[in-house]
Formats: C-alpha cells, sequence, structure tokens
C-alpha cells in the first residue's frame, strides 16, 4: 500500500512510518491527515506491535501547509467544520491509539507537527529540534492541540507556549516534558529501535490493556472537549485576523491586527 505524503515500513513488529514531502518541510495537507490515518490503521490490523513516526530530510513536521492554509481563508463554514473534524481525528487516533507509538523527532516540530510529536507514548528528540505552537502568530488557535497538552504539562507552561506561540528547544521542552529523551541526531532512529524492542519484550496484552485502561480516565471529557475544539478551530478561520496573519506571513511582512 502506497502513500503520497509518507512511507510505511514494517519489520520485526515494528512499523515505521516517515513524512516524506521534505520539500515542504513535511507540512501538514489534507492528503497526509488521509495517509497518516490510513497508516496507522495498518499498522493497527497488521504485526506491527510498536510503531515509530519520525520526518525525512531537516524537519519533522512544520505544521499546516500554508498551501493549504490560503485556500482554507476562503471556505465556507461546513467545509472548515469538515476540516477540522479531519484533523482532531487524526490526533485521536494518535492519541488513543492501542500499540506503543514512538515519535522519533528529528527536527523542527511545529504547530500540528508539535502536536503529532508529542502525543505519542514516547518523544525522543535530536538536540537541534523545535518544539512550538505558533498558530497564534498566524491569527489562529491551535485549539484541538491544546486539549492533549493541558493533560501532559503544567497549566502555566502550557499557557506560556500556546499564548505566544514562541519556539523552544529540545532540552526547555524536556523540562517542561513535552520530550522524554534526548538523543543525538545519528543515534536517533537506532535508539527509537532500541526502546521499540524493550518494547516488544514485554506482554502485548498487557501494554494494550493499560493503554486503554489510561485512557479511560478522561476519554469522555476528551472527546467532548475535543467537538469544541472542533467548532472553536472552524469558526477563526473566518475572522480577519486568520486571513491577514496569513496573508502577512506569505508576504514576509508584520501583521496589521485588528481590534479584539
Amino acid at each position: 500500500m502506497g502513500y503520497p505524503t509518507l512511507t510505511y515500513q514494517c519489520e520485526n513488529g515494528i512499523a515505521t512510518i516517515a513524512l516524506t514531502v521534505p520539500e515542504k518541510r513535511n507540512a501538514i495537507s489534507s492528503q497526509m491527515v488521509v495517509d497518516l490515518l490510513r497508516a496507522l490503521q495498518q499498522a493497527d490490523e497488521g504485526p506491527a506491535r510498536v510503531v515509530i513516526v519520525t520526518g525525512s530530510g531537516k524537519s519533522f513536521c512544520a505544521g499546516m501547509d500554508l498551501d493549504e492554509l490560503q485556500v482554507v481563508a476562503k471556505q465556507s463554514q461546513q467545509k472548515n467544520m469538515e476540516d477540522a473534524r479531519r484533523i482532531s481525528k487524526m490526533f485521536y487516533r494518535l492519541y488513543s491509539f492501542p500499540k506503543p507509538v514512538i515519535a522519533a523527532v528529528n527536527g523542527a516540530a511545529v504547530a500540528g507537527g508539535c502536536g503529532i510529536a508529542t502525543l505519542a507514548d514516547f518523544t525522543l528528540a535530536v538536540p537541534e529540534a523545535k518544539f512550538g505552537y505558533s498558530e497564534v502568530r498566524l491569527g489562529f488557535m491551535p485549539a484541538m492541540v491544546a486539549i492533549f497538552l493541558r493533560h501532559q504539562i503544567a497549566d502555566r507552561h502550557a499557557r506560556d507556549l500556546l499564548l505566544t506561540g514562541r519556539i523552544i528547544d529540545a532540552a526547555e521542552a524536556f523540562r517542561m516534558g513535552l520530550v522524554t529523551e534526548i538523543v543525538p541526531a545519528e543515534k536517533l532512529m537506532d535508539r527509537a529501535r532500541e526502546l521499540a524492542a524493550a518494547l516488544l519484550a514485554v506482554s502485548p496484552t498487557a501494554v494494550a490493556r493499560t493503554k486503554k485502561f489510561m485512557l479511560s480516565f478522561e476519554d469522555s471529557a476528551i472527546r467532548a472537549e475535543l467537538e469544541a475544539a472542533v467548532e472553536a478551530n472552524a469558526d477563526i478561520r473566518a475572522t480577519p485576523d486568520f486571513r491577514e496573519g496569513v496573508s502577512a506571513f506569505l508576504e514576509k511582512r508584520a501583521p496589521k491586527w485588528g481590534k479584539q
């Protein structure tokens, strides 16, 4: 099974999903959302017991594809709701995946890409990796990732990242709890496979049931919050600030924000 935006390999019980649009820094397009959901389904139904997600080239994932952002700013509310719901489904699938997921972050993981990186059970990062939720810089809001982030790290850290949109290095991401381990670039995939091997050595039934049990603590609340986030995500796309933020970014100028 081939995928336009990623590669999928499974060997010795380890599925490796590599985002492969390096010319766009592996940005999230509508096609990538479809491909990632299909690849995760393949891993779920197949012999894989552990999944590794990584990026090709110098970036892990740079967030939403800016070419698509221009289209999004002109879409109907219904279309924006549909798009937001697909992205929500992707994030929830990663979060609730029944098998262990390891993110091997080889470079920048920004906006939605930071969400993919940090929703994994384990997040390994090279020292040069960058993390951040930069949506507010574009007049956008990280509604869906905010839900998961507030369950992962301290509220004050979450507010810092979400409200400023600042980009942090791997060391600060580690201190905040977004990163499990910092690994030299030349050893990143070896370390990911080493961790995967350790997970293969334990009971798959026990791991699956433990993940399901942990998910059950907050699952109903997170599902409800995601519905609200889908609406918030779609609504902000229709605002003047969103259109101005995207235009300013593409034109490489400072945005001229309107009044709240």
